[in-house]
């Protein structure tokens, strides 16, 4: 019974880190699906977002809100340095990534002053809503149950908030050429439009949401580290690969939108679960990169079923 209890409470706490990591996914999204560019600098960023995040509220103080925008404008800043490597030094696109991700590790360095920085005793988000909501005890809760409620609450909200803008932008007239110049630049640039312009939006966007999910990451976790970006680049693509396999790629953008949270969140259960079960948290990479390349698998395995089961009828 015990174990079963703990397995099931790692889900709940796997649900509530899932939705904040899901605006990461959503970065993520920006670059590989829809601008179709191959951006390194995420891991960067993410751990830019936390740094900035950090140093402002252990260092001078800010509201933790406040916090959160300053780090989504520096993740900004970051993904202009990636545009301007690509569009005007003609930098290729993989490689202008890593240069911005090299960077912003000792930039990261530079920021906080130390290669970690604890938010001990200093007011959070999650401490803020928490403070709204009756104690624990009077609610018959145990703390630890009640600060995963706030945090799966911050991050249903934040994240909610990133689909709704994304959905709205996405159908502007700059969005709709973003993803044009995803799907063909070489028509973009016919009619006329300025398909560097229109790549280093994207990045910008998406480097913000990344750096966004890195503050709160950091605010949920109770400290921010320069290396916490290692390997973020895929969780974000198993994210959005298991998002993809679940609900098929045939539907419409919001649903795209919705299912890369979802994605987000079994990765993050599938991790947990998986933990719990004994898994040395050495092999977590490992156990990563084996998601990802099943859930890359299905829709290949799928469509070569589907061609032998037609050349069978045949």
């Amino acid at each position: 019974m015990d174990n079963i209890m703990s397995i099931v409470m790692a889900i709940f706490g796997a649900t509530s880190q899932g939705l904040i990591w899901s605006i990461l996914a959503l970065g993520v999204y920006i670059t590989f699906r829809i601008l179709n560019f191959a951006d390194m600098s995420c891991e960067g960023s993410f751990a830019l977002g936390g740094s900035v995040s950090a140093i402002l509220v252990v260092g001078l103080h800010w509201n933790p809100f406040i916090s959160i925008i300053f780090a989504t404008i520096a993740g900004m800043l970051a993904g202009v340095i990636t545009g301007f490597l690509h569009t005007k030094l003609k930098i290729p696109a993989i490689l202008s990534g890593i240069l911005t991700m090299i960077a912003l590790y000792s930039i990261n360095l530079r920021i906080m002053g130390q290669a970690n920085t604890p938010l001990l005793g200093e007011s959070t988000i999650i401490s803020i809503v928490k403070g709204l909501l009756p104690a624990a005890k009077a609610i018959g809760m145990k703390d630890s149950t009640l600060q995963y409620w706030v945090i799966l609450l911050v991050g249903l909200l934040f994240a909610a908030a990133m689909i709704a803008i994304l959905y709205w932008f996405f159908g502007t007239e700059i969005g709709c050429g973003i993803r044009a110049t995803g799907s063909n630049e070489a028509m973009v640039r016919a009619q006329g439009e300025n398909t560097d312009r229109m790549k280093t939006f994207g990045l910008v966007l998406s480097n913000g949401l990344i750096a966004l999910s890195g503050g709160l990451v950091t605010q949920t976790q109770g400290y921010a580290d320069v290396g916490m970006g290692v390997g973020a680049i895929v969780v974000g693509l198993a994210s959005i690969v298991i998002g993809e396999v679940i609900l098929h790629k045939r539907i419409s953008f919001a649903a795209k939108l919705i299912s890369i949270v979802i994605g987000s969140v079994i990765y993050r259960i599938i991790i947990a679960v998986v933990l719990q079960l004994g898994l040395n948290t050495n092999d977590m990479k490992l156990l990563t990169a084996i998601i990802v390349t099943i859930a890359l698998s299905v829709p290949v395995l799928k469509k070569n079923k589907t061609k032998v089961v037609r050349e069978g009828e045949v």
